[in-house]
């Protein structure tokens, strides 16, 4: 189902993306009225593309990549005339400047600057070479893009990408409870190979969702980066985010190996007896709804019953499932200590996004 525009108004990554594409295209428009309105260069195209390439997600990567595009720039523009006052605008001198562009472009300090030097080279060359008002008004150009893109980005709300990394962490431990869920209630039923299957499945979308939760992060400690904002200083260290994904990651492979041992020793709750199976399967299905509403102290009531049950095994004759219950056990222990440390940092610090009502506790954990 598509979203919708109420959705959009709370979803904290849209907010990011309207504002980021908002300032690159005002960043190009600003560019342009300077070099062609202003200053009245003969050739200004190159102002608004260099603003375009320079405006990044972080304020840091825009410095980064602004330095990069001079450099790749400033190459171009003395290939080309080199090539051009040698051997004039030819086959053989197009060929030349794309493949010495392309050759230094692999030096991995350019890194997307890879093309510049070929692409903007090949503009120079066939443009005109021999003209040197020309090759400074091009130089010109694409600095003023650059310092356009690097002023409209560090002045005009800095890009701090902390709550695109806190919406997406929200999601996480969301996804763990009603997957813990799901498994109480299937296991309660004669559950089949193809549901093993799916929860093993849907596991495995969770570690694609924490993957993404920490590019977020990385990124918003790169936003971070030589911002000015008061808010950016936490963010340059997310140690407490780092933890928590690593506990969610910790759930994730416990719920995997859960799913396996149900799988494999096709030891659902008919071959467990209601002994083991009607307590164990009430606390796990208890655990889920834990973790989807963020709450550490039913997780903690949670791990105290396990705790009791554990003893009360103990104590009672053995099975010849005892392995199972052994295992079983451990994995839900181990869900437990992960998520209810996820459920005590919740809810993390986090500005509401622009137009959004507030909506308490809930509108604010984390995952």
């Amino acid at each position: 189902m598509p979203p919708t525009w109420t959705s959009r108004l709370r979803d904290p990554i849209w907010w990011n993306d309207l504002l980021q594409l908002a300032k690159t295209a005002s960043a190009a428009v600003a560019a342009w009225v300077i070099a062609a309105h202003l200053l009245d260069l003969p050739q200004p195209f190159l102002a608004p593309w260099a603003a375009l390439l320079v405006v990044h997600a972080t304020v840091y990567r825009t410095f980064s990549r602004g330095l990069q595009q001079i450099a790749a720039t400033v190459i171009a523009v003395l290939l080309a005339t080199s090539i051009g006052e040698l051997m004039g605008l030819s086959t053989a001198s197009v060929a030349l400047l794309l493949v010495l562009g392309l050759l230094i472009g692999t030096v991995s300090w350019f890194g997307a600057e890879a093309t510049t030097i070929a692409a903007t080279g090949l503009i120079v060359l066939t443009t005109g070479f021999t003209d040197d008002a020309a090759l400074i008004s091009r130089l010109l150009d694409t600095g003023i893009g650059i310092a356009v893109g690097l002023l409209v980005n560090l002045a005009v709300w800095p890009p701090l990408r902390r709550r695109t990394a806190i919406a997406a962490m929200d999601l996480i431990d969301d996804g763990i409870g009603d997957l813990l869920v799901d498994m109480a209630g299937g296991l309660h039923e004669d559950c089949s190979p193809e549901d093993v299957s799916g929860w093993l499945d849907r596991s495995r979308e969770l570690d694609g969702d924490i993957d993404h939760a920490w590019a977020l992060v990385r990124q918003a400690q790169e936003s971070a980066r030589w911002n000015p904002r008061r808010s950016a200083g936490p963010v340059r260290d997310p140690r407490a985010w780092h933890d928590l994904l690593r506990r969610m990651e910790q759930s994730v492979a416990e719920i995997r190996s859960m799913s396996r041992t149900v799988g494999d020793e096709q030891s659902h709750r008919g071959a467990w007896g209601d002994d083991f199976a009607l307590p164990w399967l009430a606390m796990l299905g208890d655990t889920g709804r834990a973790a989807k509403q963020a709450d550490a102290v039913a997780m903690g009531a949670v791990r105290t019953r396990l705790e009791g049950f554990a003893e009360e095994l103990r104590s009672t004759e053995r099975s010849p499932a005892w392995p199972i219950y052994g295992a079983l056990i451990i994995n839900l222990r181990n869900i437990i200590d992960a998520m209810r440390e996820v459920a005590a940092a919740n809810p993390l610090q986090q500005p509401a996004p622009p137009l959004r009502r507030p909506r308490g506790r809930a509108g604010t954990s984390t995952g």
